[in-house]
């Protein structure tokens, strides 16, 4: 055991085959503990090796390690099998970088797998499932493609207080600017269906601000599931449709005059009676 009570930085070692190989200990504010210095042009100024680990560093209040580098890297971290770095935290931020260019280079697969974060408010609670949030930014591809697994592209809208906000409802634009159920025939107001029925999910949702009330995602491209009526005719895959009389209802376009303005998209699906849930392509015209 080695200890340091000098009143100025100073050092003193020992060693021994039994517990610790080196306590150093020191109360001068700004010095080290165990400083070790390379004065050569290769090697290392402190080595560590252990079955667990090489080096441990733990603080009350400051950093359990601190590095720092003039010219190259601050840290390097390799591994032959495992993981180059591990970083866990019980309350605050396991990573957090920070750089005049930028804060992280990623040269390979950025993967982010499920884990929720209920203190930080600026996820919304059904977006912990693995989430990338931007606050204020850009995000670039260069090269390549952005490959989402759900099916269509939406926009969140406000509904009326009495509109029946369920997925697959079609929707209309009401006089005071928020959306209600269809129920005329060839409503040129048609705004689209509501995203989520059956097994398509929005890939991407624009406009959405959590917190408020009485908003809805409405698909504007892709595939969404759709509330069909058949009673005004059997509807067949390719076929154009519109709104119907049927509340919240699509019907096959049969007259082309009425429906140029009011088309919702093309059926994926027949349906030979009754009303049900198909899928659709949405292309409003």
């Amino acid at each position: 055991m080695a200890i340091n009570e000098a009143t100025t930085a100073s050092t003193a070692t020992d060693g021994s085959p039994h517990g610790t190989g080196i306590l150093a200990v020191t109360s001068v504010p700004g010095a080290a503990g165990v400083f070790g210095s390379n004065t050569g042009t290769k090697g290392v100024g402190v080595q560590g090796n252990g079955p667990e680990s090489g080096l441990r560093g733990f603080s009350d209040l400051g950093s359990g390690a601190t590095a720092q580098s003039n010219k190259g890297s601050g840290v390097i971290a390799t591994s032959g099998t495992g993981h180059g770095i591990d970083a866990f935290s019980d309350n605050g931020i396991a990573i957090f970088a920070q750089g005049a260019t930028f804060a992280g280079v990623f040269n390979g697969a950025l993967v982010v797998n499920p884990g929720p974060n209920p203190k930080n408010t600026s996820i919304a609670p059904s977006d912990i499932n693995g989430s990338i949030v931007i606050n204020q930014g850009n995000l670039f591809v260069n090269r390549g493609d952005v490959i989402l697994g759900n099916a269509d592209c939406a926009e969140d809208f406000a509904v009326s207080d009495t509109a029946q906000a369920e997925p697959g409802t079609v929707m209309v634009l009401g006089g005071d600017g928020d959306l209600r159920e269809s129920s005329t025939a060839y409503d040129k107001r048609v705004a689209g269906v509501i995203s989520g029925a059956g097994c398509y999910k929005p890939a991407l949702i624009l406009d959405r601000h959590p917190g408020q009330e009485r908003r809805v995602p409405i698909a504007l491209m892709g595939k969404a599931y759709c509330k069909v009526d058949t009673q005004y005719g059997q509807i067949d895959i390719g076929d154009l449709l519109t709104t119907s009389p049927t509340s919240g209802h699509a019907m096959k376009a049969t007259d082309p005059m009425k429906a140029f303005g009011a088309v919702i998209g093309k059926a994926l699906r027949p349906w030979a009676a009754g009303q049900g849930l198909i899928p659709i392509l949405i292309a409003l015209q």
